[in-house]
């Protein structure tokens, strides 16, 4: 099927060449991809209307497992930069792309961070409950969700202008410009959750259906217990063994993100007498979203 696909994609490529698409002006804004909504957030950041930004994922899709569709090529051969975050459909997609557009610069805008690991496991019951990574399951899973932390998006901003400055040199100081604005605004915001989330927490676990939330986690001194580990949901052991564990700590609230099946969440939910809350770490109004998850997290752990 997947052959298929890349027969179909390679087919259109040479119709896209065929009917002129990579003209261009100087003039025009850069056109850029990037995999994730809350990426082109970023990019309109500091490129504004200087830059012309295509969406790889769509709403409501899972950068998991997305395929994109034959009509996004087009963006693809147009574009100067794609810009990279390591979700996991671009280990199938990245090389294609660079195949249909070989001078496409392809930007990882991830180089720079250091991640952490996806949960391997349930620890409930013991010293330091939650999830562990490697002392349970020794596959190591990088945890893609960057976006979700205003420190790592500096890192990510910073790297965004660096390519666009490359690629549109006569527009320096214009993205110079608006970078600072936008590191002001992520520090704004950093102080905003800061004071939002340290206000009476009564406990720092919160639970949420898919590991989403992380780094966000570690940024203001919270800790995630997922539902969901490694893509997988859980067996009838380890549901009992969540649930005791958040009947125990006492959670009011499971949080879910609109892209995942919410069957599991909702046994949880009943089971522990708590509400489901959307946090959806994929929203393209990146910093109202933020602030909204933060207002949400703090009352759920009030």
């Amino acid at each position: 099927m997947i052959k298929i696909k890349y027969l179909s994609l390679s087919i259109l490529f040479i119709l896209i060449i065929a009917s002129g698409a990579f003209t261009s002006r100087a003039d025009e804004p850069v056109q850029v991809t990037v995999s994730i909504l809350p990426q082109r957030y970023f990019v309109k950041k500091i490129g504004a209307d200087f830059v012309r930004v295509s969406v790889i994922v769509q709403p409501g899709a899972s950068p998991a497992t997305y395929e994109p569709k034959p009509s996004q090529m087009r963006d693809i051969m147009n574009s100067k930069i794609y810009f990279a975050i390591g979700v996991p459909f671009e280990k199938t997609w990245l090389d294609k792309f660079a195949s249909f557009n070989p001078e496409m610069l392809i930007i990882q805008t991830d180089s720079y961070i250091k991640k952490k690991n996806m949960p391997g496991g349930h620890h409930f019951g013991h010293e330091h409950p939650g999830v562990d990574s490697d002392a349970v399951n020794p596959r190591i899973i990088p945890d893609p969700h960057i976006w979700l932390s205003p420190p790592l998006v500096k890192l990510q901003a910073e790297t965004i202008a660096d390519a666009l400055i490359k690629s549109d040199p006569s527009r320096k100081s214009v993205y110079e410009k608006n970078l600072r604005y936008f590191h002001q605004e992520l520090e704004d915001l950093d102080l905003e959750i800061r004071s939002i989330l340290h206000q009476g927490i009564k406990r720092p676990e919160f639970l949420v259906f898919h590991p989403s939330w992380g780094y966000f986690a570690d940024a203001y001194g919270l800790k995630q217990i997922p539902v969901e580990i490694e893509g997988k949901e859980p067996g009838a052991g380890q549901m009992a063994d969540l649930i005791k564990y958040a009947k125990k700590i006492g959670t009011k609230a499971v949080f879910i993100q609109p892209q995942f099946p919410l069957r599991n969440a909702g046994t949880i939910a009943r089971e522990i007498n708590a509400d489901l809350i959307i946090a959806d770490p994929l929203s393209e109004d990146w910093m109202t979203n933020l602030r909204e998850v933060a207002e949400k997290f703090a009352a759920a752990l009030n």
